[in-house]
């Protein structure tokens, strides 16, 4: 800024000295230099310093007696905005001189009556500055980013060639979020294909991010030609933006709170990532390893061998919605099917495909799940069947009977449930328990239903009904069970006391 005063400083005498086509020529030099629009450098240089510009001073129409009014009626009014504060000005002072509360000097109510929403609201930006009530304005390098980042809508994809990949990030956070750096996973989503990239971070971190993506990249059979992301600070930065910028990759954001323009990838966090890894809390760097170890192998097991159905037509009809598909389809196949995919990058495909084993990925993504699980855990152990996923062969003879052992996903087995040992309601047989089982040791075979009835004729108020029968049956049952086992561990342990016999007493030496 100090150079562009210096310059027009310097040029401005001579473009007002100069006449026709030397002027001309100056102004078209400043011009190129400065980057001003015509019309104001003419202005600029055709104007003196401003040093030597007698300074006028404002009238000033508010004194300060009203702002301070002002300020009182704001906070009578409970720190309305300036609109609203306009149209409730005339009546608010009204009430509190009414009842006392005010006393205006006639020239500074007709002000304040006459004053603008406008300029309401610049007399009280000091106010509202201190009193924490201010517009927050986003600022920074971040902000200024963001900006000159373009918005892409859900609607505004219209059909891209593949290699335009949404972009998300999602938290192994655990169920409930705690402060503390946990795993990340950077998920990147093609719009056209439905291929899917999944890359683990150790913490959420800018330069972590255009690793991901140059990983991304690398792996990948086709060039990468854009990513769309959300408003994260994440993306949003100098690092990205330049990273973007150099690798010829078009950068653009979703609007702010709407995850719709971001559907795509948003259903591959729960298809894909949730599904595979569930929502165990993982930190540090051995929980990364191991989650890209997961992804190695399903990157290659879902976008080789898991069809996904893609939207072909929406019709709306009133409040009903009827959407058409096309037919299910791996990634792989979508990108061998498209037009914009060259020969070269179609046979490396096809090769790559038919080296591949789904029997042998999906062995290495339960195992992969079975020590993020016990990781994820912290040592606790999860109701899981055997263990199978060593041998291959094993493995394979094992997916005929696996669903009879509940939960194959290891991330999603459920921990083992504390022993229940508390009563919810009170029990109706508490004071005559004794009763009952002096009943039961005389009559071992006499049913609840007698012993129910013999209880309602002595204590008609509290078993009149038929309620507690049930609740008596099970009683019974358990005291019979645990008689039975006393009678079994008593003949075993008189049995084992009993003295040896002169037939089996062996002999001593």
């Amino acid at each position: 800024m100090a150079t562009r005063k210096e310059l027009k400083n310097a040029v401005g005498a001579r473009y007002r000295e100069a006449a026709g086509q030397k002027r001309t020529n100056i102004l078209d030099e400043f011009v190129a230099v400065t980057g001003y629009h015509r019309k104001h450098a003419i202005r600029v240089l055709g104007s003196t310093d401003e040093s030597e510009r007698p300074k006028q001073r404002r009238h000033r129409l508010y004194d300060e007696a009203v702002r301070q009014a002002l300020i009182m009626l704001w906070e009578a009014a409970d720190r309305l905005c300036g609109k609203r504060l306009k149209a409730l000005l005339p009546m608010l002072i009204e009430a509190m001189e009414r009842h006392g509360h005010l006393a205006l000097d006639p020239i500074v109510r007709s002000k304040l009556l006459q004053v603008s929403a406008a300029t309401m609201d610049r007399m009280l930006s000091e106010a509202k500055a201190q009193s924490g009530t201010g517009r927050r304005r986003r600022s920074g390098v971040g902000a200024a980013i963001r900006r000159s980042i373009p918005v892409r809508t859900f609607a505004d994809w219209r059909n891209p060639p593949p290699g335009f990949f949404e972009v998300d990030m999602v938290e192994h956070c655990g169920s409930m979020k705690t402060g503390g750096d946990f795993v990340h996973t950077l998920v990147l989503t093609d719009i056209a294909t439905g291929w899917t990239e999944c890359i683990a971070m150790p913490v959420r971190n800018q330069s972590l991010v255009i690793e991901a993506f140059a990983i991304a990249a690398e792996e990948l059979a086709f060039p990468m030609l854009g990513v769309d992301t959300d408003n994260d600070s994440a993306f949003m930065n100098q690092t990205v933006f330049d990273y973007c910028k150099d690798n010829r990759l078009e950068q653009t954001r979703s609007r702010a709170y709407r995850k719709n323009d971001q559907a795509w990838v948003e259903q591959k966090n729960g298809a894909i990532v949730r599904r595979l890894v569930g929502y165990g809390r993982l930190s540090g760097l051995t929980a990364t390893q191991e989650l890209t170890q997961l992804y190695s192998a399903s990157r290659l097991y879902i976008n080789f061998f898991q069809p996904s159905f893609k939207l072909k037509a929406k019709r709306r009809d009133g409040a009903r919605v009827s959407k058409t598909y096309h037919p299910p389809a791996t990634p792989c196949e979508r990108l061998l099917a498209s037009p914009d995919i060259n020969d070269a990058v179609k046979t490396k495909l096809r090769r790559q495909f038919d080296a591949l084993d789904p029997v042998a990925l999906l062995r290495d993504i339960r195992s992969a799940q079975q020590r993020l699980t016990e990781l994820s855990s912290g040592g606790a152990q999860v109701h899981a069947p055997q263990d199978r996923t060593g041998d291959l062969s094993t493995f394979l003879a094992s997916l005929a009977s696996a669903w009879k052992e509940g939960e194959v996903r290891p991330t999603h087995r459920q921990k083992p449930a504390a022993d229940r040992w508390w009563r919810t309601r009170s029990d109706p047989f508490e004071h005559a328990w004794p009763v009952i089982e002096g009943w039961l040791a005389k009559e071992p075979t006499v049913t609840a239903k007698e012993l129910m009835t013999r209880l309602a004729e002595m204590v008609p108020d509290a078993y009149a009904g038929t309620a507690q029968l049930r609740t008596l049956q099970r009683r019974i049952k358990a005291w019979r069970a645990e008689k039975a086992k006393d009678l079994i561990l008593g003949r075993i342990r008189s049995t084992s006391r009993q003295p040896a016999t002169a037939d089996n007493e062996s002999p001593r030496p």
